[in-house]
């Protein structure tokens, strides 16, 4: 897609302007009842009435519109005047004032960080740790947590079929604070391409997804296993040879039984002929930093959480490109660092 387009590009203002031009059609509309009404002349009897009767005596009068009914169907004709002139309701007229929904969000959304901004200036200085054991910025966590994460990642950030479950040690992208950070602020998209064509025949992609079962101690063959080990090679592109995952490309780990998305043989093969892709949205535009800050410690400190001393022994193939956060190196450097001899 061409870097600039907006969804806007790829529609038409016909619905704009055809609601605009109801509107306008019904004021003017409403104008001419008014006049019409007041134009037309019934024929009368010498009593002023039409010569309708209903129940013997009940007669209708042809007697002119009360001026309160007229004037108050006026005042209500030029408020919507007024209206579609000072606000945007006519095409893409953006109205007298400017005013726009999105504006008057990011205005209450502004002044709303601007009040809790002192709540979060004493957590300015904490490290991720220190949030995780404050209990008022984890209760702050909690309430961003519930209000924009549970929906995928369940209440109790244990997740569900296809979202994973935070407060294992399992983490596809890294746990530790920075690629936790990263993570949330930027987001991720996990492709795993299908390869069947790559690994070989049905009976070899069935021998692979054996020996993927193997990998984890679940029930598997073990003659199709030993047949699929020298196709794996394949899949050991992400997953590397041992099948531990590379956190760098958000391969999972094949070796700790955690399925995400599913399990057993029919599940694997389905994965090696279909693919799958996966997509963690980006809050970075909606969190404050501090915001970013608390809810990483909240997540961190569900329980699988990686200290970030424990990260830096790992193999670099897991130490993660961080977000350019304050206070961080950046990524090139960091990776330099971890893989200098």
């Amino acid at each position: 897609m061409r870097q600039g387009l907006k969804m806007s590009d790829f529609t038409s203002n016909f619905w704009s302007f055809y609601v605009g031009g109801i509107t306008v059609a019904a004021i003017a509309g409403c104008l001419l009842l008014l006049w019409i009404s007041g134009q037309t002349k019934a024929m009368t009897t010498s009593d002023n009435t039409t010569g309708h009767v209903w129940d013997g005596n009940l007669r209708e009068m042809n007697n002119p519109l009360p001026f309160w009914w007229v004037g108050l169907f006026l005042l209500t004709v030029a408020f919507g005047i007024a209206y579609l002139a000072i606000f945007p309701g006519l095409g893409t007229y953006p109205g007298a004032v400017g005013w726009t929904s999105t504006g008057q969000f990011d205005s209450e959304v502004e002044k709303g960080n601007a009040e809790v901004a002192p709540i979060y200036a004493r957590f300015a200085s904490m490290t991720t740790a220190q949030l995780a054991q404050d209990t008022e910025a984890m209760a702050i966590g909690e309430r961003l947590f519930m209000n924009n994460c549970s929906q995928c990642h369940s209440s109790d950030a244990r997740g569900g079929l296809g979202f994973p479950n935070l407060t294992d040690a399992a983490w596809s992208w890294g746990g530790t604070p920075e690629r936790i950070h990263e993570t949330i602020t930027n987001g991720r998209t996990g492709v795993m391409a299908p390869i069947a064509a790559s690994v070989g025949s049905a009976d070899d992609v069935k021998n692979v997804a054996n020996y993927v079962l193997s990998l984890s101690g679940a029930s598997h063959d073990s003659a199709r296993a030993a047949l699929g080990k020298e196709k794996f090679v394949v899949c050991a592109a992400c997953h590397n040879a041992d099948g531990k995952g590379n956190q760098l490309l958000g391969a999972p780990d094949l070796t700790d039984d955690i399925w995400n998305l599913g399990s057993g043989e029919a599940f694997i093969i389905s994965q090696i002929n279909n693919g799958y892709t996966g997509v963690m949205p980006a809050w970075g535009t909606k969190f404050t930093p501090e915001q970013l800050n608390v809810l990483t410690a909240y997540v961190w400190g569900k329980g699988g959480g990686v200290a970030a001393e424990a990260a830096a022994e790992q193999a670099p193939a897991v130490a993660a490109e961080a977000a350019p956060v304050a206070g961080e190196e950046p990524a090139a450097a960091v990776l330099e660092e971890l893989t200098t001899p």
